[in-house]
């Protein structure tokens, strides 16, 4: 596989990855109670997203990994 290729398989995998992992531990402003006026209530308190993406990246370079190891057997 040539390099742009690993390079936008990443990329495509790394965004799926990402809006897999998006709704895990959020909790919205209705479950938490507290609702700042004009808000919705589906809004997160806390998204975390720095943490989100860190793992988004972890896992999308081990399902990359299986990918090259994969498309090179072939």
């Amino acid at each position: 596989m040539n390099w742009p290729l690993g390079v936008a398989l990443y990329f495509t995998i790394w965004w799926v990855v990402l809006f897999a992992v998006l709704p895990f531990g959020v909790r919205s402003q209705h479950e938490d109670g507290e609702m700042p006026e004009g808000t919705d209530p589906g809004a997160p308190v806390a998204p975390r997203m720095g943490i989100k993406m860190l793992w988004t990246t972890v896992v999308s370079a081990i399902v990359w990994a299986a990918a090259l190891y994969v498309i090179s057997r072939f």
